[in-house]
């Protein structure tokens, strides 16, 4: 079976983690603080802040905005649940916009359409490894006194008309098990604030400025140097792994672009993608339903994902919450019932890449 994706640490993972507990010394400490360095660096930012996973980051970046009932933050339907768990734990409003089905970003014009008196936020999730539209949405908050808070999660190191992803305000990122760069489980947070910087080291740290010295309410959201360390060597090739992705992505669009029934993913000059997933959408052209392709792909040896197979207001735990707007949002419908990711990791072979390739086609084709 080709998964759909693959875990694959070396040597130099293998040192770094081996020199953490040597030093007898585990904790958040100074990997951490190398991690954060390098990658506020590479992702333009004045500060970057580590936190024990992409979710905690999502929520550490909404409480350092004072965020209280009634406020509302728009964001997409269709992602995955941490970013609406996120916005509940602070108080607020859930509201959602629809998004275009080319970067299945947010769409701006949507966006508008429900600021209110009570926004606060604008949270564009950046989905598959590409950045959403930035420009439209940075003027709509502009204009209206708002926060963008970007879902970076699958982005690292993606860029819009050469800004990188989460320096259109307060930018969080995933390090779990899947994602480009992975510490198993770990986030991160990147700002240039430096107040709301203070604050989310305050914030992560159980509130402590210092040892005993509690200045607010907080949490235990580190993250340890064990973690980092794994995180370190994958920066150092990390361009050589978006290169392999990138590769991967453009055998499988060639391969791919004239079958009926299946939409190869949309790309665009003014924005590097770094290819996290390899989204195509199954239309109604195809033999084959979306749902049922995953099945027939496994048939014959190629692994597959859907992410994400509903939008949140199909699931009973969110539909009928007076904190969750029942927005109409007609085209991320659509996406979610069509979208299906495949194998764009570095470790495919060229025959990898044939045998999806093969196997996509004849699914699609009904063979």
């Amino acid at each position: 079976m080709i998964p759909i994706t693959t875990v694959r640490f070396g040597a130099e993972e293998e040192r770094r983690v081996v020199e953490v507990i040597r030093s007898g010394s585990i904790a958040q400490g100074p990997v951490v603080a190398e991690l954060e360095d390098r990658f506020a660096r590479m992702h333009d930012a004045r500060h970057a802040i580590a936190v024990n996973n992409g979710t905690t980051a999502l929520i550490a970046a909404l409480q350092v905005l004072d965020l209280r009932p009634g406020d509302e933050v728009i964001t997409s339907p269709f992602t995955f649940v941490a970013t609406i768990n996120a916005i509940l734990q602070t108080g607020a409003t859930v509201r959602f916009a629809d998004i275009h089905d080319t970067d299945f970003g947010l769409d701006a014009t949507s966006v508008a359409g429900l600021i209110s008196d009570r926004t606060r936020v604008i949270m564009p999730v950046h989905l598959y490894g590409q950045m959403v539209d930035m420009a439209p949405l940075a003027e709509l908050a502009t204009a209206n006194d708002l926060v963008i808070v970007e879902d970076s999660a699958q982005s690292h190191g993606a860029r819009y008309r050469g800004r990188a992803a989460g320096s259109f305000g307060l930018g969080t990122f995933s390090f779990y098990a899947t994602k480009n760069i992975t510490t198993a489980e770990g986030g991160m947070i990147t700002t240039d604030d430096d107040a709301l910087a203070d604050r989310l080291r305050v914030l992560r740290n159980q509130g402590m400025r210092a040892r005993y010295e509690y200045v607010t309410v907080g949490n235990n959201f580190r993250l340890t140097d064990l973690h980092a360390a794994l995180a370190i060597p994958q920066l150092d090739r990390y361009d050589e792994t978006v290169r392999l992705r990138r590769a991967n992505a453009a055998a499988l669009t060639a391969g791919l672009a004239d079958v009926p029934g299946i939409r190869t993913p949309a790309t665009f000059a003014d924005r590097d993608h770094v290819w996290h997933q390899y989204t195509v959408r199954v239309t109604d052209e195809s033999a084959t339903t979306r749902d049922d392709f995953p099945a027939a792909l496994a048939e014959r040896g190629v692994g597959s994902g859907i992410y994400y197979p509903k939008l949140i207001l199909d699931y009973d735990a969110y539909r009928g919450r007076p904190d969750v707007a029942e927005d109409s949002t007609p085209t991320a419908a659509t996406v979610a019932a069509q979208a299906l990711s495949l194998p764009v990791h570095t470790e495919l072979s060229p025959e990898d890449l044939d045998t999806i390739i093969d196997a996509v086609r004849d699914v699609a084709a009904g063979r």
